[in-house]
């Protein structure tokens, strides 16, 4: 078969890879896509491009076109290549993304981690790198990709809004599929038998197109078969191996091993390591100017380095990982020297290795390539050391179940306390109570072995944690104090961090409060000698927490500088979700209800994606906060209606926290199923921070529905804390708890008591800076002294002047006739027009009428507007 020579020449430029090529080699069958890329350049906006299809189709030819387009009208362009060895260091393709923007990888890329999601900051570090306007990111093979490179990749394509990222991959890649819905994809296909005429001429055409399928890659290989000469009419290639061998067998014998070292080495290689490990000088490398392109350190398509490699026994490849191994001998790359003992058959060097570069992994963050390292070195050899790393590569990934697994096996190989130790410490106590199962035994086994102080002290302050978990309270103080104890002896940093988290954990509540500022203190001030930022985040945090819990708003207020410093130095989506989620409670609490709803809404979009439950639990409880004062929003309503089942020690308040929204928001019919499902009064062990928040919550939905019997019961456990504010863990703040008890005095009739009440939650509202509460206290005052026979004109119009000027849209001074207060009270209950109409003995229209106007008066437009603005009014037994 020939072809004419200048036909031939253009399709041989077409795949040579250097950039100085691109702009001025013909695309054949590319039209489309061609159109797509200039009308992403042309308009200097970002997102992410998957161009994926077969090896040799032409993506790294289309990614080329991109870049010239995009140089050509003044767009930086930067390249990454993800490689198809597993030796390549973590990160490989973004560490060199961020060397063609200037910055340096190691700074970039080098953070510290104490929980998993400190990984975030690692991929804000790169975005803030990259985010240049007009920049173009092209990243090829992202099929080879380790697992935090494509994390990255995600992270970028949902964050950066002018950088463009065009991606290449190799069907089928299951790893596309989640980053398709932050993505175009482009999928490429073979060409026409006139595409492929266009580029090798008419007359064997035909049988070019049948022979390729219309690869480009494998049609561009047969034309250069035809004009190096190694092409045979009588046995025409069936692949591009079969070209490439033909190639191979033409070359010397020096330069086909230094070729074949090479190809084991991967498609990028170092020139000099070759030499080295084959013994040959690089100017052999002249000879294999068909098989390697133009940088001189890379095979021109990854099928041709494929096909270098398969054309080894299995005994020249033994060998040549050998010498390649040897010539790495003080290499830093350790994946790839261990990819290559593994590749001899040097076991014990093999796993040594191994060993390394699963730590370097670990110590970049890419928590998943530890993962599959360490499993590596544990089917070398196993040990309770390399499970004990697995298992916490495994729970930094985010995969609790191989964290458990490695935990489990790590304890079966363990010999002396201390392994004993390490395996129990490997899994840290959770909300769920599937990995606490096995975290427990593992604890107690542990805490029986002759252990260093420091190591009792961490294993005291796990057991805390799981206990807390547990519902086992009782045992929280003698554990957490034990643990205390021995860390401050210990003289272990790090075991009194976590001793300080037990302790603070086990003494919640306004007992523990004086003692919790304490430990905030002691926090603070370890933080100072280590120089932790998420230690110095935590005793701000603790610090904020208390004050709220106190009714010390302003002064809580007046942290938030030295948490939001440390926040940053921490860095990442979970320290600024941390944050928010105080920033919008004290908010909430202070009656800047717009604030709050911004910033609480952010921190749940923020953090759902990370972590759903604390995400949702802490939004969940702002909504209550704000219902309060604002009626029931569609978020609130959509979580008490579908809010995911909590972690065990939270489903009670869950329950109450629901039938609180529901009866908010005028469903008393589901709000009362809520509360049945709490159980018997008797029988109630709420979560130690939330005890106070919620029997307010409790009080609020029993006096709302007319359950006075129960109402009775929870203000007597709500009167020990009597002077108390019912604010948990800083989410959200429910006022002083003398609020609630006057509002269930009034529900019970008794009025002398709620107007005391009453008087004393204006006072202490006002004097802890809340005065969306004050105000409500007010309101329900007025309707105590009302019901005494008292004055209560002066009291009203104060109330009513707090809550024009707050914005406290669930309240309103509108009055209805006596007629109208009947009727929005059934429809309250959630009556019917029908069943309305039968209770009052009146007409349906006549009921529907009057449902008609109450919503005109007060400015609604549904009956849950009416239902949720009834449950703002004062309850009396007269009012049912």
């Amino acid at each position: 078969m020939t072809s004419g020579p200048n036909s031939l020449n253009l399709f041989s430029r077409n795949t040579i890879r250097p950039e100085r090529d691109i702009g001025v080699v013909k695309v054949v069958g590319r039209g489309r896509e061609l159109a797509m890329m200039r009308t992403w350049v042309a308009a200097e906006t970002g997102g992410l491009v998957l161009c994926g299809g077969e090896p040799g189709i032409g993506k790294t030819r289309l990614a080329q076109e991109l870049a010239g387009h995009a140089l050509a009208v003044g767009r930086a362009v930067v390249w990454g290549h993800c490689v198809e060895t597993e030796g390549a260091p973590a990160f490989w393709p973004w560490r060199q993304v961020l060397k063609a923007v200037g910055a340096d990888p190691d700074l970039v890329l080098a953070h510290d981690a104490e929980v998993p999601q400190d990984r975030f900051r690692v991929f804000d570090a790169v975005a803030t790198a990259v985010d240049r306007d007009g920049l173009v990111i092209i990243v090829e093979d992202v099929h080879w990709a380790d697992q935090a490179s494509l994390l990255v990749l995600a992270h970028l394509a949902t964050n950066l809004r002018n950088v463009l990222i065009f991606a290449t991959f190799r069907d089928p890649c299951p790893a596309v599929a989640d980053l398709m819905r932050s993505a175009v994809r482009i999928d490429l296909h073979g060409l026409s038998a006139d595409e492929v005429a266009e580029l090798v001429g008419a007359e064997h055409a035909a049988e070019v197109a049948s022979l390729t399928s219309g690869n480009p890659l494998f049609v561009t290989e047969i034309a250069r078969a035809v004009d190096d000469g190694t092409w045979r009419p009588d046995q025409p290639p069936r692949s591009v191996r079969d070209i490439v061998t033909a190639r191979l067998d033409r070359l010397g014998s020096e330069a086909r091993d230094l070729i074949r070292t090479a190809a084991l080495i991967g498609r990028d290689f170092d020139p000099d390591l070759a030499a080295a490990a084959s013994g040959v000088p690089l100017s052999a490398l002249d000879e294999a100017d068909m098989l390697i392109d133009a940088t001189g350190h890379r095979f021109v398509h990854a099928l041709t380095r494929d096909a270098v490699e398969a054309n080894l026994t299995t005994a020249e490849r033994r060998t040549i990982h050998r010498r390649i191994a040897e010539a790495m001998a003080d290499s830093t790359n350790y994946a790839d020297v261990a990819r290559h003992w593994i590749g001899c058959g040097a076991t014990e060097e093999a796993r040594v290795w191994t060993i390394r570069a699963a730590e370097d992994a670990v110590a970049r963050l890419a928590y998943e390539e530890g993962v599959r390292l360490y499993r590596t070195a544990a089917d070398l050899g196993d040990s309770c050391e390399v499970q004990v790393a697995l298992g916490r590569a495994a729970y930094f990934a985010g995969d609790l179940a191989a964290c458990v697994q490695a935990a489990q096996r790590a304890a079966e190989l363990a010999t002396t306390p201390e392994q004993i130790a390490e395996a129990a410490l490997v899994l840290e106590a959770a909300p769920g109570a599937g990995v606490n199962a096995v975290a427990t035994p593992l604890c107690d086994n542990a805490l029986r072995q002759p252990v260093s102080p420091a190591t009792r002290a961490r294993l005291l302050a796990q057991r805390s944690h799981l206990a807390f978990y547990r519902g086992e309270q009782h045992r929280l103080d003698q554990l957490s104090r034990e643990a205390l104890e021995l860390a401050r002896h210990s003289g272990d940093d790090r075991a009194l961090a976590e001793a300080l988290h037990a302790r603070q954990e086990a003494c919640p509540g306004p007992k523990g409060r004086a003692e919790r500022l304490g430990l905030a203190s002691e926090m603070i001030d370890l933080t100072q000698r280590t120089r932790s930022p998420r230690g110095a985040m935590w005793g701000s945090l603790w610090r904020v927490h208390v004050l709220t819990e106190s009714g010390e708003l302003a002064a809580a207020q007046e942290e938030l500088p030295a948490l939001k410093l440390a926040c940053d130095r921490v860095g990442g989506e979970v320290a600024r979700w941390h944050l928010e989620v105080v920033t919008a409670c004290l908010a909430q609490a202070q009656g800047r209800f717009a604030e709050a709803q911004e910033v609480g809404r952010r921190a749940y979009d923020r953090m759902r994606v990370i972590e759903r439950e604390p995400a949702s639990g802490a939004y969940f409880a702002l909504q209550c906060g704000l219902a309060t004062h604002l009626g029931v929003t569609e978020d609130g309503l959509a979580l008490a209606r579908h809010f995911h089942d909590p972690p065990p020690r939270f489903r009670l308040m869950s329950k109450l926290t629901r039938a609180f929204l529901l009866l908010r928001a005028g469903f008393r019919e589901e709000a009362l199923e809520w509360y049945r499902r709490s159980g018997p009064i008797g029988e109630w062990d709420l979560p130690a921070f939330f005890v106070v928040p919620g029997l307010v919550d409790a009080v609020l939905v029993t006096s709302g529905v007319g359950l006075l019997d129960d109402l009775a019961l929870i203000m007597s456990r709500l009167e020990v804390f009597r002077g108390e504010h019912a604010a948990g863990n800083g989410v959200a703040y429910m006022g002083p708890v003398s609020l609630a008890l006057g509002r269930g005095n009034l529900a019970l009739g008794h009025f002398e008591e709620a107007a005391a009440d009453l008087e004393q939650a204006v006072d202490e509202a006002s004097q802890a800076g809340a005065p969306a509460f004050a105000a409500e206290a007010r309101w329900h005052l007025a309707a105590a002294l009302r019901a005494l026979g008292q004055d209560a004109d002066a009291v009203q119009r104060s109330a009513d002047r707090a809550i024009r000027a707050l914005g406290m849209t669930a309240f309103t001074t509108t009055e209805l006739s006596s007629r109208e207060h009947e009727v929005a009270s059934l429809v309250a209950k959630g009556l019917t027009n029908r069943e309305i109409a039968r209770e009052l003995v009146i007409s349906e229209r006549t009921a529907q009428n009057h449902v008609q106007h109450i919503l005109t008066k007060l400015g609604f437009r549904t009956r849950s507007q009416i239902a949720a603005w009834m449950s703002t009014r004062p309850s009396t037994p007269a009012d049912g």
